[in-house]
């Protein structure tokens, strides 16, 4: 038996296939090779086509038959991860009614501000966990107010995951981890989120069916079945947003597990077993795929925008045209720890909501020039995000997360030592680097519906440990420097005035 995941990303459709028995992935495919395009008719939009995600599944689907000599008759299950925050918009007859504003949108900022201020602080908070802010409820009053006439259209609402199950079995049905994604679930009622869709004065008869994140979402549909190559029929076993998935990929499902991510931003994703949420609205709280009204299990998730993108910088600007990361991590690892009183802020890719929305730019404090060199700037920089991991958990910690292992991926910034030992050493837990990928995780999270599996800890059971990280011998000397890199921090958040 064979188990199929897909992960429905903004930048390309990524396609993995699983040996159910043991837990193996035999083959990845991705489609584009060059990322999607993002279209953005105005500044700060970001809208794609679902028809493209489509296409591009359709793609990626034969490149992975191709690659492997399988009957793609033993593939019994299919598990969907999709970016979060979209919205898709259908009509009675399933067809589009504009492009997805995506996760990356702006749009809809003062429409979620006006709401929170409007509905007040307390009861947004408590029945969503979060602001409606510029999630996909807002997106959605967006479209009622400035495109009437297609608003009328509307059958049902979607999020990414929801239209490609719809094109997959010709079902329409969602999540509550999706509704929580975007500010259509109460957590205090445990219900659709009446009170804001009244608000916005939106049929909550748009909300489709809800099903279980592990469950039969639906069976392949006999032409789309022809058109990918696989059998008419096959389950829906799984469908979650690319957070959630990817912690629950990393086998993080429980209260003191934490997932994180060090990609051109950076993700930390905790659990905890009840509904919490943050007054200054630093983080967000979200339901997460194991979610359920007698056994809470919410996702908060940190979202650092200046993470890997400062390194990539340092690389493109600094490093000699043929240096790898590996090159780089090798002079860096030359520095001892805190690179000789150079220190790096790297918040330059805009606002950073775990800094209240303040856009305090990237900066290099204390450079010496007789002094440092490039090798000192790669481990300052390295340092720097680190910290802003250190500096954003210490908030997850305040809410009452419990931090005694971290789950990452193989293929982002926790490949660096220097990076990943300066995380442990400051949190004081162990890192460890897992072999799997969103698409991989999907797929196996598909397998319970399929009947290979009893359990999701079952599913995951196999997931091996690549490395680990722990904590190093000389804590103090990361403390002290985290202490100095926190005090630059807060004197230009001082400075520095709100994004407008």
């Amino acid at each position: 038996m064979y188990l199929l995941g897909y992960d429905i990303g903004s930048s390309s459709i990524k396609a993995a296939l699983v040996e159910a028995s043991t837990g193996s992935a035999i083959a990845v495919a991705q489609f584009p090779d060059k990322e999607m395009e993002i279209i953005a008719h105005e500044p700060g939009w970001a809208e794609q086509h679902p028809e493209t995600w489509w296409e591009n599944l359709c793609q990626a689907t034969r490149k992975l038959l191709q690659s492997t000599n399988i009957d793609p008759h033993e593939i019994s299950g299919i598990g969907i991860a999709y970016q979060m925050h979209g919205l898709v918009l259908v009509d009675k007859d399933q067809k589009v009614l504009r492009p997805s504003i995506i996760w990356c949108d702006s749009r809809a900022v003062q429409i979620g501000d006006k709401a929170y201020n409007d509905l007040g602080a307390d009861r947004c908070l408590q029945h969503l966990l979060n602001s409606p802010g510029n999630f996909t409820a807002s997106k959605l009053k967006w479209v009622k107010d400035h495109e009437p006439e297609l608003f009328e259209q509307v059958h049902k609402i979607m999020l990414p995951g929801d239209y490609i199950t719809m094109r997959l079995t010709g079902e329409i049905n969602t999540t509550v981890s999706g509704l929580s994604e975007g500010m259509f679930w109460d957590f205090k009622n445990n219900q659709v989120a009446e009170f804001l869709l009244e608000y916005y004065g939106i049929d909550s008869g748009t909300i489709p069916e809800i099903v279980p994140a592990f469950s039969n979402q639906g069976a392949l549909k006999n032409d789309i079945a022809g058109s990918l190559g696989l059998r008419p029929g096959i389950p829906i076993g799984y469908r979650a947003g690319d957070q959630p998935n990817n912690a629950m990929s990393l086998n993080v499902l429980k209260p003191g597990e934490v997932a994180a991510t060090g990609g051109t931003s950076g993700v930390v994703f905790g659990v905890v077993d009840r509904p919490v949420y943050d007054p200054e609205m630093r983080v967000n709280g979200f339901a997460h795929v194991n979610h359920q009204t007698d056994h809470p299990s919410v996702g908060i998730l940190l979202c650092i925008n200046g993470a890997g993108i400062q390194y990539s910088w340092i690389k493109q600007h600094m490093a000699a045209k043929d240096d790898t990361y590996q090159d780089m991590e090798r002079m860096a690892s030359e520095v001892p720890v805190n690179s000789e009183g150079l220190r790096v802020i790297p918040f330059g890719n805009g606002s950073e909501r775990m800094l209240g929305n303040k856009n305090v730019g990237s900066h290099l404090i204390n450079l010496q020039l007789n002094r440092h060199g490039a090798s000192h700037v790669y481990r300052a920089t390295l340092e720097g995000i680190a910290f802003s991991f250190a500096y954003g958990i210490e908030i997850l910690i305040e809410m009452g997360l419990s931090v005694e292992v971290m789950k990452v991926g193989n293929d982002n910034l926790f490949q660096s030592p220097i990076f990943s030992t300066t995380i442990a050493s400051l949190v004081n837990c162990e890192i460890q680097v897992m072999e799997t990928t969103g698409a991989i995780g999907a797929a196996k999270a598909a397998g319970i519906a399929a009947g290979a599996y009893r359990s999701i800890e079952e599913a995951l059971g196999e997931t091996r440990v690549i490395e680990t990280f722990a904590v190093a011998g000389n804590t103090e000397s990361y403390l002290q420097g985290f202490a100095q890199w926190k005090s630059d921090l807060e004197h230009l958040i001082r400075s520095s005035p709100p994004l407008t």
